[in-house]
């Protein structure tokens, strides 16, 4: 991985979206607010507290097949069973995607100053990644439905990525990894229709993981504009080769079957959807855009975004 000297060398270094930022002072001002706002799921959330009927587990708009002709079709019940399940899915994906990120971090400051801020604040995420990855596992749990595996093709791509991913390449993937999911939780948490623990969860993660945004984009914009050639455009590739499996993966087709749907019709479906196209993309928007003033969208890298369909 691409080590960065931190002294005053990378002073003056800018890219399309303005100045660096100094890593340090941006280390310190996110300890300062995870001082302020990180919270313990054990103890904020009442996790004894019975689940609340006629509430759903996951907004219905967002649930993939929202719109479709098979949606139509469905009873109230199946409905909110399918939410109900692609809510644990995701949070199956996510705690996946979070013991991925772990490993990423560690990686990433292994050759780093261990008294910096900015080693510091990323064993602060890591701490946070492992209270959310038990905080989902607790709600699959709660909710009753069974946790859903990414494929076995998908978790060895994933093994592989976190041995050999450069810096850029991880810093790429993470924001990948947390802004879609971030910009759905953020419509899910003020939701009065979906379940209090599910809003509970949204809340407490969506504040966190607004810190972990902001380190992963400035070490982002810092890596692109001091790795090699080389490094950059392998990070074009990775981070579009990971925008596909990303799409893919982001509910388990298992899922329709756990609720009495034909699974083929119901995939084809979702695939056919202009509703579900325009929340991936929605949802991706604000990534892409600044994948996109930074250089990480180009060339097969921008073909491969656009094949996952997160890109418009």
């Amino acid at each position: 991985m691409t080590t960065v000297p931190e002294d005053d060398s990378l002073q003056g270094l800018r890219d399309a979206l303005g100045l660096l930022k100094d890593r340090e002072q941006v280390a310190v001002r996110l300890l300062e607010s995870s001082a302020k706002h990180s919270f313990d799921p054990d103890r904020e959330l009442d996790w004894d507290a019975p689940l609340e009927e006629g509430k759903w587990f996951w907004p219905p708009e967002l649930v993939s097949l929202y719109g479709t002709p098979m949606w139509k079709r469905m009873s109230e019940e199946q409905r909110f069973d399918l939410a109900r399940h692609e809510a644990a899915s995701l949070a199956s994906l996510g705690i996946w995607f979070e013991i991925i990120l772990m490993q990423l971090l560690v990686r990433h400051i292994y050759d780093k100053s261990v008294t910096s801020a900015h080693v510091r604040y990323a064993l602060t995420e890591i701490a946070d990644e492992c209270r959310h990855s038990m905080m989902f596992g607790r709600m699959i749990d709660k909710g009753g439905a069974p946790t859903y595996p990414v494929t076995r093709l998908n978790h060895n791509l994933a093994r592989v990525l976190k041995t050999v991913s450069t810096t850029p390449g991880s810093f790429a993937c993470t924001l990948l990894g947390e802004e879609i999911l971030d910009w759905m939780q953020r419509l899910t948490f003020p939701d009065e229709r979906v379940q209090t623990l599910v809003r509970g969860v949204t809340r407490i993660h969506v504040v966190e993981e607004a810190r972990h945004v902001r380190y992963a984009r400035e070490e982002l914009r810092r890596q692109m504009v001091t790795a090699p050639r080389w490094e950059r455009h392998l990070t074009r590739l990775s981070a579009g080769e990971a925008a596909r499996v990303f799409s893919i993966a982001f509910v388990n087709p298992e899922v329709y079957t756990n609720v009495g749907l034909d699974r083929r019709e119901a995939v084809a479906q979702v695939k056919a959807s202009g509703h579900r196209r325009e929340v991936m993309q929605t949802g991706a928007k604000r990534l892409t855009d600044f994948l996109d003033d930074i250089g990480v969208m180009r060339g097969v890298g921008r073909r491969l975004w656009r094949s996952s369909g997160l890109l418009a």
